[in-house]
């Protein structure tokens, strides 16, 4: 080296020591910084010198190194702070007695060192390096809504996934069914970038795109930021999302619904599905059992088959074709037996059985099914099970007989597969009335309805007997009810009306009485029975029948006669002990010791006749006067 050299070298180390002592700032050899952690929105304080130290900071200075550049910020004069102008002007104070610099309002444009600087001949600054953090939001992640192929041969978009106002920048995993996702060749693409927001946060959007199989159709996939905080590592994660995956079938087949055992009434639906998706464009044949071939059937708008009501000619044979109309590829489904079990129309014989009163009558019901049939006989009116079988056998019919009878075929083995048909018995008789008279209480000049019901084979037709509009209704097709409606008049009042009813075999009446009854506020149309007005014995109403109503009154007589017998006795008994004296008045006090006077006296009094008493004479035959009522008074004070 040479003297000119040699020159320089030593002015240069010259310098480099003259501005080490002058202590300009970030010129010297610096130690680490001491580092600060602050969110955003917070206070970051900043201490002259580390904590231990014991220094004086009553005069410092303070600057903001930017791109190595210092700015002076804040002065510190005898313990009194003071701000420069510029972007820090508003935000900082001292405390601690001028030790700590206090910075309010952080956001990440503060991320830099501060330089503390005292005044002090060779005071060496103390330099903070600010850290900012900043929690993104809650990922959101977007779907990929059109699916992807698996025939697809590059990786396509499955989701994308974006995290705001983050800072520093988070970082993305993605997941599939909880496994992470790393970046695979042809596999596996993840593609991120990010934004930088006017507020300085960051917004970051990743991409994830990969080829998907037909097990994927279900993956469950999401993402996750991490990202750091002065408190510690963080993490975020979005929802779950599938993505469709679109794969061709590989398999069709039939579904009956409802599943199990079929009746006719029943809605069926048949429908194909398909192991593909999306599935394949579906046709439903059924086997014609007379060439054997299969025919296409005809569904509706989303390819399912109908049937309702279901009926026993759907029973056949029924197979599913899918056709891809992508690959043009067809697909057929394994045939499949469709039984809906039935039970045909039921016919009794005769269809209009007809018979005399006394004689006998068969009906027989008759009906077919693919399954083991069961039949039963009702009698409509009641319900009441007559008979099991197919045979209803009716012996010495009477008027009351007459009616319906149904007959119920049904299938134990199906629940609710029934069918039944009703059968009117028309027994011949002259019209029968259930009253013959009846009464009702009326006002005058009102209008009102009067009715008339009767009943007989051949069916009867009725007439009235007063003037008036006539409606006639069948009740069955052996009665028939007939309303008359009338104007209440005084001679309609005095007449009543009749109500006639004949067929062929004779003819029968009710009479309607009509009673005025001004102070009755109740409805006119109440009505009243007289106790001899049943105008039948066959009236289906309970009654007792003319011997019968004999029979009880000679009981009841003979009851009356032996315990007017058993009374006589007793009384001849006493008299004839003494215990009974009675004189002409037919009046006797029995004579009590004087301890018992006092107490109450009964007295029996007979409401019989006078000749009637003759079982109370007394022992000389003598009889009662007429006026004599046959009292006695017992004194029963012993």
């Amino acid at each position: 080296m040479g003297r000119s050299g040699l020159i320089c070298a030593f002015l240069i180390a010259a310098c480099c020591c003259c501005r080490r002592a002058a202590g300009v700032p970030g010129e010297a050899e610096q130690p680490q910084p001491e580092l600060v952690e602050v969110e955003v929105g917070g206070t970051a304080l900043l201490k002259c010198g580390p904590s231990h130290s014991q220094g004086n900071f009553s005069h410092a200075d303070w600057f903001s190194v930017h791109k190595e550049k210092p700015t002076l910020i804040f002065r510190v004069s005898q313990g009194q702070g003071q701000s420069e102008p510029g972007e820090y002007q508003n935000r900082l104070s001292l405390q601690d007695k001028g030790t700590t610099l206090a910075l309010t309002g952080i956001t990440p444009h503060d991320e830099r060192i501060f330089l503390c600087q005292g005044k002090r001949p060779r005071s060496q600054g103390h330099r903070i390096q600010l850290r900012v953090y900043k929690a993104p939001e809650e990922p959101v992640i977007q779907v990929n809504a059109l699916g992807i192929s698996v025939n697809s041969e590059e990786p396509e978009e499955v989701a994308t996934c974006v995290g705001r106002n983050g800072y520093p920048l988070p970082q993305v995993t993605w997941y599939k069914n909880s496994q992470s996702l790393k970046e695979e060749k042809n596999r596996v693409h993840i593609q991120s970038s990010q934004i930088v927001e006017s507020s300085g946060l960051y917004t970051l959007r990743s991409v994830l795109k990969a080829q998907l199989t037909k097990e994927d159709k279900d993956a469950q996939f999401y993402c996750e930021l991490s990202y750091r905080l002065p408190s510690g590592n963080h993490m975020k994660e979005s929802r779950e999302v599938t993505v469709p995956v679109f794969y061709p079938a590989e398999r069709v087949w039939l579904e009956v619904e409802p599943e199990g055992t079929l009746k006719e009434g029943d809605r069926v639906e048949i429908r194909c599905l398909a192991d593909g998706n999306p599935p394949p464009h579906f046709s439903i044949s059924k086997q014609n059992l007379r060439t054997r071939e299969m025919e296409e059937e005809r569904t509706d708008d989303n390819g399912v088959l109908v049937l309702e009501p279901a009926q026993k000619e759907h029973s056949g044979l029924y197979e599913c074709q899918g056709l891809d109309l992508e690959t043009t590829a067809s697909l057929l489904s394994d045939q499949q037996e469709l039984v809906v079990n039935y039970v045909s129309e039921v016919r009794v014989s005769p269809a209009a059985p007809e018979s005399q009163e006394g004689s006998s009558l068969t009906l027989t019901c008759e009906a077919e099914s693919n399954q083991d049939l069961e039949f039963q006989w009702l009698r409509e009116k009641t319900g009441k099970v007559l008979a099991k079988g197919p045979v209803l056998q009716l012996r010495n019919l009477k008027r009351e007989a007459g009616g319906g009878y149904r007959c119920v075929a049904s299938v134990p083995s199906v629940p609710g597969l029934n069918r039944t048909q009703l059968v009117n018995v028309a027994v011949f008789g002259s019209p029968w009335m259930a009253l013959r008279e009846r009464k009702m209480w009326v006002k005058e000049n009102s209008v009102l309805n009067l009715s008339c019901e009767a009943s007989g084979h051949p069916r009867p037709s009725i007439v009235w007997s007063v003037d008036g509009t006539a409606s006639e209704q069948d009740q069955d097709p052996q009665s028939v009810l007939s309303v008359l409606n009338v104007l209440v008049t005084p001679e309609l009042l005095e007449t009543g009306a009749e109500c006639v009813a004949s067929n062929s075999l004779g003819r029968n009446t009710t009479v309607i009485i009509l009673e005025l009854d001004s102070n009755r506020t109740t409805s006119l149309s109440t009505s009243t029975v007289s106790p001899y007005a049943r105008a039948n014995s066959t009236s289906t109403e309970k009654k007792l029948t003319e011997p019968e109503s004999k029979g009880v009154v000679i009981v009841a007589v003979t009851v009356c006669v032996l315990v007017l017998a058993v009374l006589g006795a007793v009384l001849y008994f006493f008299y004839k002990k003494g215990k009974l004296p009675c004189g002409r008045s037919g009046k006797q006090e029995i004579t009590l010791p004087p301890s018992r006077k006092g107490e109450f006296v009964v007295e029996v009094k007979s409401d019989k006749l006078p000749e009637e008493m003759g079982l109370l004479q007394g022992s000389n035959g003598d009889k009662r006067a007429p006026g004599d009522q046959g009292e006695k008074y017992i004194d029963l004070r012993h």
